[in-house]
């Protein structure tokens, strides 16, 4: 039976930087056999990250968030699943308010609060977490890092892939924004030249990590 990768769009833009290496990496997985569920955040029913209910605590549901909402599917497909991808755009030097809701409500429900077992997470999984951003690549790696860490400690061995300096407009030229920080040649030229290339490299590490 293949293996069951879900894939997470936590970014607005459809046909984008995000969405695009997720797409790239997505066909990765399947270049080693699995199957790809996909879930974009940005249109899903209502949701929230965690009330802190404490519900996930109690035995019965020990791994398991009890908040009913559009989260719900995405949470149960992660449990059954055999790998995950997730990707986010930077937001003000952090990931979207929807990843962290899903980040929330992910991670809580596998923690224990006990010395002796922190982690009730039965069923690891590896995850590969992607970061698109404006700035450099190595300019939010220790937050990227603290997420690594995170996620192979709740969810399963976890890698990260990092765009920066991305390309946001097709034609900066055409608006009345004046965005003086950046270098629209410098930005279409990097999108044209290297975001193939980190396409490409997605790409083999996803068929790595799910194969």
């Amino acid at each position: 039976m293949a293996k069951k990768i879900v894939a997470v769009n936590a970014g607005p833009r459809m046909g984008w930087n995000t969405d695009t290496l997720i797409a790239e990496a997505s066909k990765g997985a399947e270049a080693a056999g699995a199957a790809v569920e996909r879930f974009d955040l940005f249109r899903l029913e209502k949701y929230t990250g965690c009330i802190s209910c404490f519900g996930c605590k109690k035995e019965k549901f020990k791994g398991h968030c009890v908040c009913r909402d559009g989260l719900t599917p995405v949470l149960d497909a992660i449990r059954e699943s055999d790998g995950l991808i997730i990707g986010s755009p930077n937001y003000l030097s952090g990931l979207t308010a929807s990843f962290r809701a899903l980040y929330e409500r992910l991670i809580f429900q596998n923690l224990t609060y006990k010395l002796d077992e922190p982690c009730c997470n039965e069923h690891p999984v590896p995850v590969l977490l992607i970061m698109t951003s404006n700035a450099p690549d190595d300019m939010y790696m220790k937050m990227m890092r603290d997420y690594r860490q995170t996620f192979s400690n709740f969810v399963g061995p976890a890698e990260i892939f990092v765009s920066g300096e991305t390309l946001q407009l097709k034609d900066y030229s055409k608006t009345d924004w004046e965005w003086t920080l950046f270098d629209p040649a410098a930005r279409m030229e990097r999108h044209e030249k290297v975001f193939p290339q980190e396409c490409a490299k997605v790409f083999d590490l996803a068929k790595e990590i799910f194969g």
